[in-house]
Parts: C-alpha cells; sequence; structure tokens
C-alpha cells in the first residue's frame, strides 16, 4: 500500500483496510432484492486508504483519505457513510451519484460535492462502458466507525 501513514503501525493499516472495504455487503450471499442483484451484473467500486489520522484538538475524529477505484460500468450498493462527513473529489473520468431526496448528479473530472452526516447514497456509478473513474474521497468521521455500510433498502 504505497503511501499510507497511519500512526500506530501495521496492525493500524490492516484495520483501516479491513473496516472500509467497499465490496463487503452486510446483507447475506442468498439475499437477492432488486437492488442486489442489479449490483451484482455489474463490477464494484474499490478503496484504497492513503491516510488516516486523529484530528488534532477534535476529540474522537478521524481525517481518512482515500481512492475509490470505479471500473468500467461499475456501480457501488447503496450505502451510507454513518455520522460522516465526506468531500469527493472526481480525479479521472465521470460519475453519476444520487443522494436521498436529491437529484441525480453528474460530475466531471475536477468537480466535487460533499455529503452530510447520516446521508443515503442511493447511486454512485462509472458513466463509462470503458474508461475508468476515480475519486479522492475524504471523510471526517467519528473515531472507529466504518466508512462505509451498505443500506440498500433504506
Amino acid at each position: 500500500m504505497i503511501g499510507i501513514r497511519i500512526a500506530g503501525g501495521l496492525l493500524a493499516v490492516a484495520t483501516l483496510t479491513a473496516a472500509t472495504a467497499c465490496s463487503t455487503s452486510n446483507q447475506p450471499a442468498h439475499a437477492k432484492g432488486p437492488t442486489e442483484a442489479v449490483a451484482s451484473t455489474r463490477p464494484s467500486e474499490s478503496l484504497k486508504p492513503l491516510l488516516q489520522q486523529a484530528l488534532p484538538n477534535v476529540k474522537s475524529r478521524t481525517f481518512t483519505s482515500a481512492v475509490v477505484d470505479f471500473p468500467p460500468n461499475a456501480r457501488a450498493m447503496p450505502h451510507r457513510h454513518g455520522q460522516a462527513f465526506v468531500y469527493a473529489y472526481v480525479l479521472e473520468g465521470t460519475v453519476r451519484s444520487k443522494l436521498d431526496g436529491k437529484p441525480v448528479s453528474t460530475y466531471h473530472q475536477g468537480e466535487n460535492w460533499v455529503e452530510q452526516p447520516g446521508a443515503h447514497h442511493v447511486l454512485t456509478e462509472n458513466t463509462s462502458r470503458t474508461k475508468r473513474a476515480k475519486l479522492l474521497v475524504i471523510f471526517v468521521s467519528n473515531t472507529g466507525d466504518k466508512l462505509k455500510v451498505d443500506d440498500p433498502r433504506s
């Protein structure tokens, strides 16, 4: 994992990687409702942590940066980021996104958005069938919280 600087050593890296894996679902393998059926026929995204740092002078808050990689035609499972404040910047490609209660938005390289704590991210997908899309994502979260929890039905 090139470029990772995490206080606490390799155990923290392993813990962060396990806690933030984007392709893991909380649904049983046999659960195949409408959302799961669509998601299983398309590739999914992957999350590579870059930096995790406790925020100085802000008790129980952690700053995490990561690159989210969407292969061609990839779509993320609907999800939440707990009580994290999220900032996303498109490094490469084009991503379509929808937060519950908001219209669908399309973001191109160099564009960005934020997600408020508790937001339900109902759509995140790479719009291209042939090119990758990549995001730089910044989380300001409660220390120890999972950064992504699949939430297909809420």
